[in-house]
């Protein structure tokens, strides 16, 4: 117990040390939200002014994020310039949207990797293993946006996928299955992109942390046994394996959940991507500080679930942090 306190409070630190980074690089980048009304002669200065002073950007930098941190003590994380509202529930709808996009694609990914990274590591350096290898070579270098593009041409192109939202038009009007299957099609297309993004990277850890243990003295002897091949890959090998996929696991979590970001905005899926990027070319500057501490949220939140699966999964971690 003492071993996750601390962790959490190694969480909280790092928390505290992006929201201050992300608060000061976002203001003292040239520029705010109210400048462009200068321009407008339609609105005097004293208005512009009485603006800045209202959300308190006359104020000193550190007066400034200490009024932040106690707005989001109070559940609201600053008040967003262009909605006119508190950024917290306005995050939390985006952040459901890239959490259900994300999650998905991240269970998908494993559930091809893990099959697909064992059956290379039984075959290593046989042709298999080596056409395997060449396919994920190729997905690494292909760039995340050119990934999600290429994908966005292809619904054009054919027609086979919608090409951006997360619901039809008159969705309002469909039964509650019609709706979970309109949101599903909707979901094909960047749960697609996130896949081919990460199952590459995760096929190649899952062989090479398979194959180190194939050759292990315990294996050979269960084979001598008579243990079925499969049996012996997937409850013995996989298991001994655990340990550095499980951290792989809460890694992709987090890293997953960022990356969405970008197919979000190409694709037009309504999670934190889209309100990200038009927050920062508006220089909303309280949105942008609090879809940055989501992100950091959900690496932080992956890695906590990583160490709670090794915990489970590993009697020696249990015995090592009881014996702290």
């Amino acid at each position: 117990m003492r071993y996750f306190f601390r962790r959490l409070l190694q969480a909280a630190f790092l928390l505290i040390g992006v929201s201050i980074l992300t608060f000061l690089f976002s203001t003292l980048a040239p520029g705010n939200y109210f400048d462009e009304m200068r321009l407008n002669p339609q609105i005097s200065s004293e208005t512009v002014a009485a603006l800045r002073a209202q959300y308190q950007l006359d104020r000193p930098l550190p007066i400034r994020y200490v009024r932040w941190v106690i707005s989001l003590l109070h559940g609201e994380m600053g008040f967003s310039f262009a909605y006119n509202s508190p950024v917290a529930p306005l995050l939390w709808v985006r952040a459901r949207n890239t959490l259900l996009l994300a999650l998905t694609a991240t269970l998908i990914a494993w559930a091809l990797a893990l099959p697909l990274g064992i059956w290379s590591a039984t075959t290593l350096g046989r042709m298999p293993d080596r056409a395997l290898s060449s396919v994920t070579a190729a997905l690494l270098v292909i760039p995340e946006l050119v990934l999600a593009l290429g994908l966005l041409i292809l619904a054009v192109r054919t027609g086979w996928f919608p090409t951006g939202g997360m619901v039809s038009a008159g969705v309002e009007n469909f039964s509650a299955l019609q709706k979970i299957r309109d949101i599903l099609w909707h979901m094909e297309l960047p749960v697609l992109a996130l896949v081919l993004y990460a199952l590459p990277m995760l096929v190649r850890h899952v062989r090479a942390a398979v194959a180190e243990v194939l050759e292990a003295p315990f294996l050979r002897a269960a084979e001598s046994h008579g243990i079925r091949r499969r049996t012996l890959l997937y409850r013995y090998a996989l298991r001994a394996a655990a340990n550095p996929l499980i951290s792989l696991f809460g890694f992709s979590v987090g890293t997953l959940l960022s990356g969405s970001l970008l197919v979000e905005a190409v694709m037009s899926w309504p999670g934190l991507g889209p309100m990200l990027l038009e927050a920062i070319l508006a220089r909303d500057l309280y949105v942008v500080i609090g879809g940055v501490l989501c992100s950091t949220i959900f690496l932080v939140a992956g890695n906590f679930i990583a160490d709670l699966l090794i915990y489970w999964a590993d009697p020696r971690i249990r015995t090592r942090v009881a014996a702290r």
